[in-house]
């Protein structure tokens, strides 16, 4: 047998056991559909089964910081593993969480200084709820247990993360759903009602006093919380307009909520610094983080608390009565310490604040395109929206979305190399994120293949 024989039946076997075993998450099953199988990946680029190359738009899902291929990350597991494979944080502590969290609480902003470990983002945001549902019930105020949360936007799965997400289509299978999320405008510049079209900072503020109108509608006594991603994924990257976080901050302060920094996408260097609330002059009382915190080379999540919020726990005998089986797991922790190192040697934050310019120039050429309606984002996190007709602003019907992102676009933008993702849970849009060591020459390569991809998705038009 050849070796290509060899690799094509491999790779058929491959397909066939994913079609009968392996259940996709996110996924379409059915219909002979087989999934593309990813066999390794090497700095900025993904290989699959057949040998193809892509370069990884999307750092996987947002999460590989540094690149595939890092020995250092993977060497630091193995040595993890042949310590101390497994304890977990259940009244115990192993070194590499402690050091951890020392690490991330001096990363974190004001008095953010307690981390409570997950494995991944949806975790940090259940976690999040329950502490500041808690938090309000050991300091006399147990009303307080809604969140205020923006529409489209996506905060998890778990049952109480997936009430405060804001996409009604992702809830509807599920619910009833945990009772307490309710919902604000978000920060859509390129959508602006008229009045504020014109006007990003009057627009902020308006967004921002939605906030404060939904929490005296619902009653002060009864929130707890506001969820807000400082970039906003879902809907394609709405970026905060001028003076909206510090109207936030303001408000939260008012009505004595807890303003949740969700940064699960936008923490550790995807906008430039380890935490984005930095990058916007705020200062939450909570954060949420995973992805990035490993460069997704072993599972994480943390949830950063502020002292006052901790204050309540701090007595000997009162219990925050949550936690994960895996959650701080000594291997994760081991690899996100060398993680960190990397981000610190190698200078990935400033790489990407110097660099975040030119990523944004060279996507902002595709506006030459007739179906090119936005290009928004900050750092290493852009989208660019897809409109029918470029001086109306007019999207497209759901039909036509389907045949544009699912029939055309995901396929082709897959058979020309890149690897991204072309999302309707808002308007239609292409969402990119490359790993943060990332530049022209990758940044060039991205335009070249959207706009080639692009041109021939408007004369179909």
């Amino acid at each position: 047998m050849t070796i290509t024989e060899t690799t094509t039946k491999t790779t058929g076997d491959l397909a066939a056991k994913a079609q009968r075993h392996l259940w996709g998450h996110f996924a379409r099953h059915g219909a002979d559909i087989t999934p593309p199988i990813i066999t390794r990946g090497e700095g900025t680029r993904i290989f699959d089964d057949k040998g193809n190359s892509y370069i990884d738009g999307l750092s996987g899902l947002f999460v590989v910081q540094v690149g595939h291929g890092r020995e250092e990350l993977a060497a630091a597991a193995a040595k993890q593993a042949q310590q101390l494979a497994f304890f977990p944080l259940w009244s115990y502590a192993t070194p590499t969480a402690i050091e951890l969290a020392e690490r991330v609480a001096n990363y974190a902003p004001g008095d953010l200084n307690r981390v409570f470990f997950t494995t991944g983002g949806g975790e940090a945001v259940e976690s999040a709820w329950k502490l500041a549902k808690q938090f309000f019930k050991l300091t006399g105020k147990p009303g307080k247990h809604k969140v205020v949360s923006r529409s489209i936007a996506y905060h998890g799965t778990p049952q109480g993360a997936l009430a405060i997400t804001g996409i009604p289509a992702f809830k509807a299978p599920f619910e009833p759903l945990t009772p307490g999320g309710f919902r604000a405008p978000n920060t859509n510049f390129y959508r602006a009602p008229e009045p504020f079209a014109h006007d990003e900072k009057a627009f902020g503020r308006y967004c921002a006093d939605r906030i404060a109108e939904a929490i005296e509608f619902e009653g002060p006594d009864t929130v707890a919380a506001v969820f807000l991603e400082p970039v906003q994924n879902a809907g394609g990257c709405f970026p905060p307009p001028p003076g909206y976080f510090e109207r936030v901050r303001e408000i939260c302060g008012e009505y004595d909520v807890l303003l949740v920094s969700d940064e699960v996408i936008c923490a550790y260097g995807r906008i430039g610094s380890m935490f984005a609330c930095d990058d916007f002059g705020y200062v939450p009382d909570i954060i949420t983080s995973a992805k990035g915190l490993t460069s997704g080379y072993s599972p994480l999540g943390a949830m950063i608390a502020s002292d006052r919020l901790f204050e309540p726990f701090d007595d000997g005998k009162t219990v925050f009565g949550h936690g994960y089986t895996f959650g701080g797991h000594p291997v994760s922790a081991a690899v996100a310490l060398a993680n960190l190192d990397i981000f610190e040697r190698e200078g990935i934050n400033d790489h990407v604040k110097q660099n975040a310019p030119a990523f944004k120039a060279t996507l902002e050429k595709l506006y030459d395109l007739p179906i090119v309606g936005d290009v928004r984002g900050e750092g290493f996190f852009y989208g660019i929206e897809l409109v029918k007709d470029k001086a109306t602003k007019e999207t497209f019907d759901d039909d036509e979305s389907e045949r544009l992102l699912r029939g055309f676009l995901t396929p082709a933008l897959w058979e020309a190399g890149l690897y991204c993702r072309a999302d309707d849970r808002g308007d239609p849009v292409v969402q990119l994120a490359p790993p943060l060591i990332s530049g022209q020459a990758e940044f060039d390569a991205i335009y070249d293949i959207l706009h080639n991809v692009l041109s021939e998705a408007a004369r179909r038009l």
